[in-house]
């Protein structure tokens, strides 16, 4: 039995940026096998947008509320987002 695939986007708010958070959300997301994109918004926060199964996105939530040692996560929004077809890889966007 196969999960469905799910979409989620969530929004990273606290010093997220300038502390190499996209590049451990890349590869969070390539150890847990889900595809989407990673982008630092104008506000200071980073946003996210991951589609795999609810496991994984789930793990993928964890991790957000830990991010790499630098950062300080102070609240990670999640919110539904419509699955894209043909989604199978994940990136950075918007990097440099």
């Amino acid at each position: 039995m196969t999960e469905d695939v799910q979409a989620r986007r969530f929004v990273v708010r606290g010093r997220v940026q300038g502390v190499g958070f996209r590049w451990f959300v890349e590869r969070e997301a390539c150890l847990l096998g889900i595809a989407g994109w990673v982008r630092n918004n104008l506000d200071g926060s980073v946003e996210i947008l991951a589609q795999g199964t609810r496991h994984q996105l789930a793990g993928m939530h964890s991790r957000l509320r830990e991010g790499p040692r630098a950062a300080r996560v102070d609240d990670v929004e999640v919110s539904e987002a419509k699955s894209l077809a043909g989604l199978s890889s994940f990136r950075i966007e918007g990097a440099w």
